[in-house]
């Protein structure tokens, strides 16, 4: 069964609880207008925007021994010819000590900020060219919100977010035409480790994910959120794959058309139990191109042996998902949920045994499909 409310009481279980959300803002607008207002860093910033899984509604509650992680992207006049990739992060080391000492760290790609319970990923990138400045300074780009609150978000410098436009238009249920969005160019950001810079395309990922969404009746962004929560609880010890390596994966195999995010999460449990089986088998990692650089290989990163494992993962949950979905009996559909979710997934009353439990008279299945919202992040 599709349980379409005891997966709402799931979802809400496992989103950021509204005061973490609302630290984890907090803590992004502090860093961005310190960067702003910097004499230093302040004039060579072309925008500061939001990435990651919050930007794409695609995020879970961390557990008790992890903090949030909040991704902002710093797009910097920098001239990639004239600096190196171990040239830039030490033009932030002044601002660095002054607001963040002792709490920040350079990693390959990146500047690491830990706060008490928000990880701050800056990534500090090259804007492409000059023509691209104005749609990264936009509203499109640089607000804050998150796919599941502008469902009708485009790569435009006319699109304004529903807060800011007239009563009229905002309580429209007719979304804007998807045309005619601005032909973004990837940015590039330095790797230490590798001392190059590399394309990469946060944007292209937002617009792939929001296409995704829609093509899924909007719920691919849960089954996202579900598949996250799911491998949180049967991954063991290996650290791949994880975060953005699941929702890649979760968006190359979900069916276009899902009614549910039930449907979603065992047909795609399925459908890489079906594409992957040789590579898993043959101890082989798959090339997973990412959006908007397709020479990116996602899954690079993973080794044979933790592909295998997740794999072996995925095909034995998949027999869980299959019999939840099919099955007829809410208790047992709900028994077989909570062994992929965990106790986070609502337990159901057992069959009476009398005709009036919940597989008779307990449960009423909902007509069209159940879109499940999320919690606001910034």
């Amino acid at each position: 069964m599709e349980l379409n409310t005891y997966f709402t009481d799931f979802f809400s279980n496992i989103r950021l609880p509204d005061e973490y959300a609302e630290e984890c803002r907090k803590a992004h607008e502090s860093l961005r207008e310190r960067l702003e207002g910097d004499p230093k860093l302040g004039p060579i910033i072309v925008s500061i925007f939001l990435q990651g899984s919050y930007r794409r509604g695609t995020a879970i509650r961390p557990d008790h021994e992890q903090r949030a992680d909040v991704d902002v992207v710093l797009v910097s006049k920098l001239n990639k010819e004239e600096y190196t990739p171990d040239k830039v992060f030490p033009e932030f080391i002044p601002f660095l000590e002054k607001y963040y000492k002792g709490r920040y760290k350079f990693q390959g790609r990146s500047i690491g900020i830990n706060l008490e319970h928000i990880d701050l990923d800056l990534v500090v990138a090259a804007a492409p060219s000059e023509s691209e400045w104005g749609i990264l300074q936009s509203a499109s780009v640089a607000g804050n919100y998150t796919l599941e609150e502008e469902k009708d978000w485009m790569l435009r410098q006319d699109w304004v977010p529903i807060s800011k436009r007239p009563p009229e238009v905002a309580n429209s249920e007719k979304s804007p035409p998807n045309n005619g969005e601005w032909k973004s160019e990837p940015l590039y950001i330095p790797d230490r480790e590798v001392k190059v810079w590399e394309p990469t395309h946060p944007l292209a990922q937002i617009q792939w994910t929001r296409d995704k969404n829609k093509r899924c009746n909007g719920h691919y962004i849960n089954v996202v959120k579900a598949f996250k929560w799911w491998y949180r609880n049967h991954k063991g010890i290996s650290k791949y794959p994880k975060g953005y390596l699941i929702e890649h994966l979760v968006g190359t195999f979900c069916p276009d058309g899902i009614q549910s995010v039930a449907e979603g999460i065992a047909r795609t449990m399925e459908a890489i139990t079906i594409a992957c089986k040789d590579d898993a088998m043959g101890y082989r990692v798959p090339h997973f191109p990412d959006h908007g650089v397709p020479e990116h290989n996602v899954f690079k990163r993973i080794s044979r042996l933790e592909f295998a494992q997740f794999y072996n993962k995925v095909a034995e949950s998949s027999k869980f998902a299959r019999q939840a979905l099919d099955s007829e009996d809410v208790s047992q559909s709900a028994a077989n949920w909570i062994k992929l979710f965990g106790e986070d997934f609502p337990e159901a009353p057992p069959n009476d045994g009398k005709g009036g439990g919940p597989d008779k008279g307990g449960f009423t299945p909902r007509t069209g499909p159940s879109v499940i919202g999320g919690g606001r992040f910034a």
